[in-house]
């Protein structure tokens, strides 16, 4: 017997062409018997298993029905899954994410940079932005914690947190098999299989394998190659849970990802901005190397590219973590061991031309350890929660950075390197005032210590040779304190009010072009000196509004801010010399905004999601010196690095209709984002040879998927499913990154640009 679901009306079905999720996203499928309403999702975004909606801070959650559906399985593909949050690639890479939540965005993907959000799988930070994107087959859900969560979480989240998390094993035979064919030749084999249980363990697999050819075609070249922007990857999962007793818990996962494919094309967008006459960026002459190099820039979406050199991705991680959980009753005790490594290696081509400009490589190793020691429980007859911990973290970097200009006739030798060591202990206990109202407190202590390696020769003669040791170590030390009032006005609304302290840490500038010996005291008046650079801090005020509504069919939340910033840490790329960019405290800035999301279910067999945002941006300080080496205050003409005004997003999940041989579906996403700068440049300049914000304005982008699947199948004993999906449906064409190499290049720049249009088909079982 087959239903149709007409009461969706034409807007229901324009929704459907345009949808994401904003919040915890539950399909038609997963509504409680009976009533059609909204299904709680439960979060462990303060360290302990609660409903999503009680917990009082701005957190979206998506569950693994949602990330199923959309086929994400890493975090480039979320997409505005939050508001106030923007996931780009890192120019010229894959595998490195360049993350923004609330105006806070680490834009340098060096390793000895700190990003300002920080991420987790498992509860297992990972330190780093390069390789921080990878593929994982199995994910629970993913948690988007906004906001400074120094108290739980530690240095590094100044801007919030994003918490992986996997399904582990069941212990029941099952598990999925899927293969997926589209345009440009891709396709993709993604599997499943958990293992009933044998005696006290149970196991999991999980794994993908993907391959796609280039999006652009590569005009002749000396290397073959033919293609770029393409993909080639592999990753798995292995999970194993131990029980000996009833209270004890082990969980062990390793995981590995390998990509080995082409970069991101850096396009050629315009030259001579401030080139002379003659030169070979002068686009109207051809300059000493007989070619002028203007002739290949354009501000249009490509499809073919000029390439001078063998480019490639090449990243592989590896992670082991050991989680050991005790029950007690009252209490809980748990214990996180890991250990990651990461080789990272990559060859571009960053002037998007057939001349050999611009040429960069970067062979990374990089490993990191991580103990935590974790207590949670409840006390004095359930009026007291509290959850404490010990967290120890240890990293070591080392990066050959070898850079060839101007036809090889400029060339560096470029290292660089560094340790980190840190200690924190923290604590966070809330207190049951009465049935409604709970009063939250927290503390966190961090101590770190970081050091520097610096090598970079010029044409075979050093400039700069700082080994380990030669300069004191960076010492820092931070209390991140928290304070939040919750009050229950209903079972199903609720406001709080919260205060949290962000903490982004300092450090080194390994890749630094300074002539100077890195030094721990700041020279008067040259900040650009100041090697280390100061941590970052935030003081943020906040206020939010949860709830659900009419017979649990709407949740609307609503959150605002105000957040202080102290010792912005920006990186502004210079092209003087070496590629490499200069760290500045930008002394203070403000940053307030509203945030507002809602998913409706008006029916069984049909959701709505919307959100929406808009942030404010203001630097309070700026200090800059001037062409003759003055300081100024230049606060009012400074650019925010990756600040949408504005973001948005809407959807819907239709099931369009369904019988006995199961269901269809449509499914739709759309998400929004403004124009944004991309470097902390000044907005007006005066002289010809300043770098402006302007060049590197991204129009923003509005992205479309769309998908229609068909489910629960019964086919010989396994349930099939089917999909049929398009993404980026409107070919958004504008470029969401750049690199500006300044007026010592003529003003190159170079674009990146969203894939084009995807589509294709993907067939699956579950047993």
């Amino acid at each position: 017997m087959t239903r149709f679901n007409r009461g969706a009306s034409l807007l229901a079905l324009a929704m459907a062409f345009g949808t994401v999720p904003a919040l915890a996203q539950e399909t038609a499928a997963d509504a409680p018997a009976g009533n059609g309403g909204l299904e709680d999702i439960v979060v462990t975004a303060q360290k302990r298993s609660e409903n999503v909606q009680q917990v009082p801070i701005a957190i979206s959650a998506v569950n693994s029905e949602y990330l199923q559906s959309r086929d994400i399985s890493s975090i480039d593909q979320l997409g505005s899954v939050a508001p106030n949050m923007k996931i780009d690639r890192a120019p010229s890479n894959k595998t490195i994410s360049q993350i923004a939540i609330r105006g806070s965005v680490t834009i340098n993907p060096a390793i000895t940079w700190e990003p300002a959000v920080g991420m987790y799988v498992d509860g297992v930070y990972i330190a780093k932005a390069q390789g921080s994107i990878f593929d994982i087959a199995d994910l629970e859900r993913i948690e988007v914690l906004r906001g400074p969560q120094g108290t739980l979480y530690g240095r590094n989240t100044l801007a919030g947190a994003v918490n992986l998390v996997t399904k582990k094993p069941s212990g029941e035979l099952g598990g999925s098999a899927e293969l997926t064919y589209g345009n440009f030749d891709a396709w993709k084999l993604k599997g499943v299989l958990d293992l009933p249980q044998m005696g006290i363990f149970s196991a999991k697999v999980s794994g993908q394998i993907q391959k796609r050819d280039g999006v652009i075609k590569v005009e002749d070249n000396a290397f073959g190659i033919t293609d770029t922007n393409d993909l080639d990857n592999q990753s798995f999962m292995v999970q194993l849970r131990a029980q000996p007793t009833d209270n004890l818990t082990l969980d062990y996962a390793y995981d590995y990802s390998n990509f080995n494919q082409r970069p991101d094309y850096a396009q050629l967008y315009k030259v001579n901005q401030n080139g002379q006459p003659g030169d070979i960026f002068d686009p109207n002459s051809v300059g000493y190397s007989g070619i002028p190099l203007g002739m290949f820039a354009n501000k249009d979406r490509q499809k073919t590219a000029h390439i001078d050199a063998d480019v490639y991705e090449k990243t592989r991680t590896q992670g082991h973590a050991l989680t050991a959980s005790l029950d007690l009753g009252d209490a809980t005790i748990k214990s996180i061991t890991a250990y990651r490594k990461l080789r990272f290696h990559d060859n571009l081509d960053l002037d998007g031309s057939p001349l050999d400009i611009a040429n960069t490589a970067r062979n990374v190793k990089y490993h990191q350890f991580s103990q935590e020691l974790q207590v949670s429980g409840k006390a004095f007859d359930d009026r007291i929660d509290y959850v404490a911990g010990l967290f120890y973290f240890k990293d070591h970097s080392e990066t050959d950075n070898p850079q060839a200009f101007f036809f090889h006739s400029t060339n560096y030798d470029s290292t660089y390197g560094s340790h980190t060591e840190a200690y924190a202990a923290y604590a966070q206990v809330d207190f049951h005032a009465t049935d409604k109202l709970v009063l939250t407190g927290g503390l966190r202590y961090n101590h770190e210590t970081k050091d520097i390696s610096r090598y970079l020769a010029f044409n075979g003669m050093p400039l700069i040779d700082v080994a380990y040791g030669d300069v004191p170590k960076a010492k820092y030390n931070n209390l991140s304190p928290a304070a939040t009032v919750r009050y229950e006005i209903t079972d199903r609304v609720n406001v709080y009010a919260r205060y949290a302290r962000g903490y982004k840490s300092g450090g080194f500038n390994g890749e630094t072009n300074e002539v100077v010996m890195p030094t721990t005291d700041c020279p008067s008046g040259a900040p650009e000196l100041c090697n280390p650079y100061k941590p970052e801090k935030v003081d943020s005020y906040e206020i939010g509004f949860k709830s659900r509504m009419l017979d649990n069919k709407l949740q609307l939340n609503v959150a605002g801010f105000w957040d202080e910033h102290k010792d912005i840490q920006l990186a502004v790329f210079s092209g003087s010399g070496a590629a490499a960019s200069v760290v500045r405290n930008a002394g203070a800035a403000r940053i307030r905004g509203i945030e507002i999301e809602a998913i409706a279910r008006p029916a069984d067999f049909l959701t709505f999601n919307t959100s929406f945002s808009i942030l404010d941006a203001k630097y309070k300080s700026f200090i800059e010196d001037d062409a003759n080496g003055v300081p100024q205050q230049v606060a009012d003409n400074r650019a925010f690095p990756h600040t949408p005004k504005y973001t948005a997003s809407i959807g819907a999940d239709w099931r369009v209709v369904e019988g006995d041989w199961g269901k269809f579906n449509l499914i739709g996403d759309l998400n929004y984002v403004s124009k944004y700068y991309t470097y902390p440049y000044a907005i007006d300049v005066t002289g010809p040879s300043d770098q402006t914000a302007m060049t590197t304005q991204s129009q923003g982008r509005t992205i479309v998927n769309l998908r229609g699947v068909v489910s629960d199948v019964p086919l010989g004993g396994v349930e099939a499913q089917f999909s049929f999906w398009v993404r980026n449906l409107f070919k958004e064409n504008n470029p969401q990154n750049f690199i500006d190499f300044g007026p010592s290049f003529g003003g190159m720049t170079v674009a990146y640009f969203p894939d084009p249009r995807t589509y294709g088909i993907t067939a699956g079982i579950r047993f």
